[in-house]
């Protein structure tokens, strides 16, 4: 069902807002760990704050980051929003992440906050790809893998089990930023180097 274009607008506008809150920046602040820009691999995320401040800081930065992609969705699915806004409200708190308004525009690669985002589209989908991660986790040992090869598969995942074209062009948008912010790790796993 089609809402109002106005209201589109405010709920894609506040879902980058949303997104561009930075959980690793403001759950090392709090616990009192070195701000993730500068530490480990620099990169404001989950697995850096594994790193730098252990489990709990990792898992409370992974769940904040999950959340402010689903919940702009999740509320957008609530007002009966058409695709077309969905769509829009999950690739604007997906950027949110990657390009935070509040932090300089220097955010994290967003597996999580694309993995919420997804949940809140479809949660078969997301199902889909959390086994996809898994798989490949256990297989190879190497966390940007299993993102790569989890947001290659996301267009197809969308195709198969929703069939909306709309969805499946948000998420080849979505996995493309999510393959471009691992270049580094592409990098370093085409030299063998990447832990």
């Amino acid at each position: 069902m089609l809402i109002d274009p106005i209201l589109t607008i405010i709920l894609t506008l506040a879902a980058y807002l949303f997104g561009s809150i930075s959980a690793a920046i403001i759950v090392c602040k709090i616990m009192g760990l070195p701000d993730p820009r500068t530490q480990g691999s620099n990169n404001p995320g989950a697995t850096n704050v594994l790193r730098i401040g252990g489990k709990k800081a990792a898992a409370i930065t992974l769940m904040v980051d999950m959340l402010k992609g689903f919940l702009p969705v999740l509320i957008a699915v609530l007002l009966n929003s058409d695709e077309l806004t969905l769509a829009l409200v999950a690739m604007a708190a997906f950027l949110g992440h990657l390009y935070p308004v509040f932090f300089g525009f220097k955010g994290g690669k967003g597996v999580a906050t694309a993995f919420g985002v997804i949940l809140g589209l479809s949660w078969p989908v997301a199902v889909a790809m959390m086994l996809t991660w898994l798989a490949v986790a256990y297989g190879l040992k190497i966390s940007s893998m299993s993102a790569l090869v989890a947001a290659a598969l996301a267009p197809f995942y969308f195709w198969w089990l929703t069939g909306s074209d709309v969805f499946i062009i948000m998420s080849v948008c979505l996995s493309i930023l999510l393959i471009w912010r691992h270049r580094s790790n592409i990098k370093r796993l085409l030299d063998g180097t990447e832990t």
